[in-house]
């Protein structure tokens, strides 16, 4: 990790020990379901990930995708409309559309998760230790079934139209790879980190997130190849970049 990433405010310095347990999400856990909904699309359009015009996926992907109801996510949608955000066009071509010139620093939801940001970079963090050593074990210990599974779902990524069916992939990808390491128990606590980190996810270009995919890529050749210094340099390529391309990188 780079000097810069080092001193980031709540980060350890070097010499000092370094806390392996998860750090708590206090900045966000005021918000509900809904707040969350609006801070995560809103902050997007703010930082110019949404792009005007650009159509939103159905409610029902986004929920899938945000991990929350997908009533939920409609009322959150309506609500971004009425602040200006987004619009909604009816008909068969139509569906929900960032505004052309949408209105921007109005969803006070968004605070909670800037003021979390020494918390995102603590959880990237932590995600990077456990990442370089599952990557590692799962190097020594995947068979084929696991390397053939891995490409199938990395194929699926370079196919899907947006940043909602993305996401379920994503995880499901990160999650085999734990799984081929053969340590079960493992795996849970690994999950628990990446779906902490993934609460502060937001919606990205879909070429941006294929791009990503390319490291996905490198791991399974690395994981196949039976290199596990490739393939530890490459899941630590792939997370601590989030410093910088998330929204604590990106403000």
């Amino acid at each position: 990790m780079s000097p810069a990433s080092s001193e980031r405010a709540g980060s350890p310095m070097p010499g000092e020990p370094v806390d392996l347990a998860a750090p708590a999400l206090a900045g966000i856990r005021r918000l509900s379901a809904l707040d969350t909904v609006r801070a995560r699309i809103g902050l997007a359009v703010d930082l110019g990930l949404l792009k005007p015009g650009e159509r939103l996926p159905p409610a029902a992907d986004i929920a899938a995708a945000l991990d929350v109801g997908e009533i939920t996510v409609r009322r959150a949608l309506v609500s971004l409309c009425a602040d200006g955000v987004l619009r909604r066009v009816r008909g068969r071509t139509g569906g929900t559309l960032v505004e052309s010139a949408p209105a921007t620093g109005v969803v006070s939801e968004i605070a909670a998760y800037q003021e979390s940001a020494a918390e995102v970079h603590r959880l990237i963090d932590h995600r990077v230790l456990l990442e370089c050593g599952v990557a590692h074990l799962a190097t020594l210990r995947a068979d084929a079934g696991h390397i053939a599974a891995l490409t199938d779902v990395v194929g699926q990524m370079d196919a899907v139209k947006d940043w909602a069916d993305f996401h379920a992939l994503d995880e499901r990808f990160h999650v085999l790879v734990a799984e081929a390491t053969g340590l079960a128990g493992a795996v849970p606590e690994y999950q628990k980190v990446l779906q902490d980190l993934y609460q502060f996810y937001l919606p990205y270009p879909v070429e941006y997130l294929r791009e990503s995919n390319g490291e996905h890529r490198e791991l399974v050749e690395s994981l196949s190849a039976r290199d596990p210094r490739a393939a530890v340099d490459v899941a630590r390529r792939h997370v601590e970049i989030l410093h910088t391309t998330m929204f604590v990188g990106l403000v």
